[in-house]
């Protein structure tokens, strides 16, 4: 099954797979969703995912604590196919005072909000993560 959003449809994917607990999900695959979960990654928000492009499909593995709590609390679509949210690099909101991780489209690629606050350039804010 197909949506109209395909980031939207990773965020719900990885949300519903941490809420019952599952070890990983999969996903159709494109560079997009790519580079978010790679910044997820770097992030320390998931563990690793892996792709196959033959097939085009990513497996995500989630980040869970010892206690078998999920690292990623909320995640949050804020610029919608309704509504789309653009900021200059001034107004790139800060996630959690910090904490957590503000993802955007930006003329340099998708960037983590800190990066494009260093480099000086805004763009369309995907998503939050905390």
């Amino acid at each position: 099954m197909s949506f109209h959003d395909p980031i939207a449809e990773l965020l719900t994917k990885i949300r519903n797979a941490k809420d019952a607990q599952h070890r990983f999900v999969d996903l159709p695959f494109s560079k997009n969703k790519m580079k978010m979960l790679e910044l997820l990654k770097t992030h320390g928000f998931i563990e690793n995912f892996l792709v196959n492009e033959q097939q085009f499909k990513m497996r995500v593995f989630l980040r869970y604590t010892k206690d078998r709590e999920s690292v990623i609390h909320t995640l949050r679509r804020i610029s919608k196919c309704g509504i789309r949210r653009y900021v200059g690099y001034r107004e790139i909101p800060r996630v959690f005072n910090g904490m957590g991780l503000c993802i955007l489209s930006t003329p340099k690629g998708i960037l983590d909000g800190e990066t494009a606050r260093n480099l000086k350039v805004g763009g369309e804010i995907l998503c939050t993560v905390w």
